[in-house]
């Protein structure tokens, strides 16, 4: 009966080949574009699109729900308005790709593409996968003092991304971390939660070395989130876990420098004793709130901040950050954004763009929070449950530090897709548990038609 029950291999691995591509997308975002264009993750991320295209025609079925389609498409509204102010056609153009390949198009291709959890979670390992690749690159710089320049030492992790992406290893780890931390919070296989938790707590490393407070504190609070939904005896565990883990890595391993214990103490000194890395965040986040009070409803335009800049910064703003090491010659490099995402939308896109993206965001929070409760009580669904909350609570905290650029800009739409299939899949079977007597592996593999 059990075998009448199981679909053959071929079947399966029919299921999961839509997720490859997206896969693929995920492997490639540590590489570095070619030249002053696209990474190969985003050439790759528009294949991934317009295969989904052919798909859909081929079918001949609606790609979204009406509720998909309104959560997703919200953000096109605020373009829109925004794309028209551009100084130029070219400009316009660029923009508007750029957010919709990232807010709009990936997160819709990945929740059309992904058939089940089981390719949920391909996916989601995919990004521990990347996670560790990038994390290992990033503790060999700092231990052979290869990567970019941090107070005059070339110790910052950085992994592939360069000392002119810093921003890109540590986006890429804490992702990893965090998919991690909701696989191992699941009911899951105990092998695959424990691999999961170990990868988990080696992550904590690299994303220590990479300097970055903004992730730390993202990171920090979508896994308290995590732990928080999973229950409290499982935090409890995890948080004894993780006071280990601190006490091996500072005490064992002498991580606990005096740059990174100067680095912890910065995040409670911003108002006191800034450094000028956060003199130039707060005047950039000045000059895009003066940008909003001038254009308040549609902003001044997108990609127009680098031409507003100086009329609205004061002269606290230095010439440009210091780029050195990681294989880059020391340079300048020009501050171009606010390194707030929240406050990019609002000076080139207005309360419009701001509202319409930022209750995109909302809108699949709480579709995502609303399926959890349903999920714990009926089988192995909260480990995604977990990772997609997870994934956008980083992003929306992120979000208030940095904003998109690079090439691991990407893989914020497809971590956007993840949380998107989990809130909006229109296929109920997503939060199916299994049925004792041997369940059908296809509602594992459920289809999102």
């Amino acid at each position: 009966m059990s075998h009448a029950l199981t679909p053959p291999p071929r079947r399966a691995v029919a299921a999961s080949a839509p997720v490859l591509p997206l896969v693929a997308v995920v492997a490639l975002a540590g590489l570095p574009p070619v030249g002053d264009g696209a990474g190969p993750a985003d050439v790759v991320s528009a294949l991934a699109v317009g295969y989904c295209v052919i798909r859909l025609l081929r079918e001949r079925r609606r790609p979204l729900s009406p509720r998909a389609a309104v959560v997703l498409g919200l953000p096109v509204v605020g373009l829109a308005f925004a794309a028209m102010g551009a100084a130029s056609p070219q400009a316009a153009f660029g923009g508007l790709g750029r957010y919709l390949q990232v807010f709009v198009l990936v997160p819709a291709a990945v929740l059309v593409l992904l058939r089940g959890r089981a390719c949920f979670r391909a996916l989601a390992w995919s990004f521990v996968g990347l996670a560790l690749w990038q994390g290992s690159v990033g503790v060999y710089q700092y231990v052979t003092g290869t990567g970019a320049s941090y107070q005059g030492e070339t110790v910052r992790a950085v992994g592939t991304f360069g000392a002119t992406d810093v921003m890109g290893m540590a986006t890429a780890v804490s992702l990893g971390l965090v998919c991690a931390a909701g696989i191992a919070l699941g009911r899951g296989p105990v092998r695959q939660r424990t691999a999961a938790a170990g990868c988990a707590l080696v992550l904590v490393l690299p994303l220590a070395l990479s300097f970055s407070r903004g992730a730390w504190i993202a990171t920090a609070l979508a896994c308290a989130v995590q732990l928080a939904l999973a229950g409290l005896r499982r935090a409890l565990k995890v948080a004894a876990a993780v006071v280990a883990a601190g006490v091996v890595l500072v005490g064992g391993f002498g991580v606990g420098t005096a740059m990174l214990q100067e680095r912890i103490g910065s995040i409670t000194e911003v108002a006191d004793a800034p450094d000028q890395s956060v003199v130039d965040r707060y005047t950039l986040w000045a000059a895009a709130t003066d940008m909003w009070r001038e254009h308040p409803w549609t902003g001044v335009g997108l990609k127009n901040f680098p031409e507003y800049r100086d009329g609205h910064a004061t002269l606290a703003l230095s010439s440009g950050s210091d780029i050195a090491g990681a294989g880059s010659e020391y340079h300048k490099q020009a501050l171009l954004s606010p390194h707030s995402m929240y406050l990019l939308v609002l000076s080139e896109q207005g309360l419009i763009g701001l509202t319409a993206l930022a209750g995109s965001w909302l809108a699949l929070l709480v579709c995502a929070l609303r399926r959890l409760p349903r999920a714990r009580r009926r089988g192995p669904g909260p480990d995604c449950a977990l990772v997609a909350v997870g994934l956008l609570l980083w992003q929306l905290t992120d979000f208030f530090y940095g904003d998109i650029g690079g090439p691991s800009t990407v893989l914020t739409g497809v971590a956007l897709g993840l949380t998107a299939w989990w809130a909006l899949s229109r296929d109920d079977r997503a939060d199916a548990a299994p049925r004792r007597d041997g369940a059908p592996a296809r509602i594992e593999e459920a289809s999102t038609r």
